[in-house]
């Protein structure tokens, strides 16, 4: 059967979870509209620029029958550090290590040759990680790898919160499997985690206040109002992830374990700081950290000082202060008030 030899190609290159969906109009179309409508996207342009393609993968791909989704955990066991920096930033999960597009975009290359050789010369398959015109969280519930929980991220029974998605969209037509339902209950953790009240209500997310978004998607300038309750983060935030009760069933991933970054469990945000472009390039080329750019990094590092350092702080960000880059220098000029404030 063409559905289980796929499914076990896909373990054997290391993914931990395979399912299969027809290539429709997810269900949840209309509430992504709507939620495009209010803007909720911020500055993330691109999904209201191909949201058509969002809402129907035949214009991803005419003539699909079937989208492949998968998934790839990237949980770990925690490392303490072992240092004496003082100061440290939060950096999410899944970016302690290698870029996964890279890691997981190898293996998604080889499964669709796989696929389309047992489809025959017919068989036409596109594969996206993270990348292509899908909604893939809902694509991946219909395939039953897990389900959208309140803080609208995919939880799996199997893998908790911590999994990458990937999908294959073919024109080979292949039995799907069963949805997953909803096993959030009355939990509402992750609601009362969100350190910026981005989830403003059960299955709702307002990007533009969400930590990730802030420190991740928005170039310019962090809002003034919101910078305290980043506390430490500089890329990233895993608190609603985290708070979630289904983790105590993840396990950790053999396909994303080999490219752990050390170095990021606990960075010290005063080296950080005092990266230039070549050492910024050097240090974070192969990582997702790479696409926040220099300026967006160290802006994120001066908030975090700003909410966490004290005085002996104050000589690096004063030479922040006088950053070629604009946004650099404002926000260190903003951290070096904090501090004082704090010190008063």
């Amino acid at each position: 059967m063409m559905k289980s030899a796929i499914r076990q190609h896909a373990l054997e290159l290391g993914f931990d979870d395979c399912g299969f969906t027809l290539a429709g109009r997810p269900a949840s179309a209309d509430k992504f509209e709507s939620w495009l409508a209010k803007n909720h996207q911020g500055e993330m342009t691109w999904l209201e620029r191909n949201a058509d393609k969002r809402v129907d993968p035949q214009k991803v791909l005419a003539g699909a029958k079937t989208v492949v989704c998968l998934a790839a955990s990237y949980q770990k066991s925690e490392v303490r550090s072992q240092k004496s920096e003082v100061h440290n930033g939060i950096i999410a999960r899944y970016a302690r290590f290698n870029d996964y597009h890279d890691v997981l975009g190898e293996r998604l290359k080889a499964l669709t040759g796989y696929i389309n050789q047992l489809g025959g010369l017919e068989t036409r398959s596109l594969w996206y990680v993270d990348t292509g015109p899908l909604l893939e969280r809902d694509l991946a519930q219909r395939a039953g790898l897990g389900f959208a929980g309140k803080h609208t991220n995919l939880i799996s029974r199997r893998l908790g919160n911590w999994f990458f998605l990937a999908e294959i969209i073919t024109t080979l037509e292949l039995a799907p499997d069963t949805p997953e339902k909803n096993h959030c209950g009355k939990c509402t953790r992750c609601i009362t985690a969100c350190p910026t009240k981005a989830i403003t209500a059960p299955f709702q997310l307002d990007a533009r206040r969400c930590i990730s978004y802030l420190t991740i998607e928005l170039k310019g300038a962090i809002p003034e109002e919101l910078r305290p309750a980043i506390g430490n983060r500089i890329y990233g935030c895993d608190d609603c992830l985290a708070a979630c009760p289904w983790n105590r069933f993840a396990r950790e991933g053999k396909l994303m374990k080999p490219h752990g970054d050390a170095g990021l469990e606990t960075p010290g945000l005063l080296e950080l700081l005092q990266l230039n472009a070549e050492g910024f390039k050097k240090r974070f080329a192969n990582s997702p950290i790479w696409r926040t750019k220099r300026r967006g990094f160290l802006r994120n590092v001066c908030v975090a000082l700003g909410n966490t350092a004290d005085a002996t702080a104050l000589p690096a960000l004063e030479k922040a202060a006088h950053d070629a880059e604009p946004l650099i220098a404002q926000h260190a000029r903003w951290a070096m008030a904090q501090i004082e404030i704090r010190q008063g």
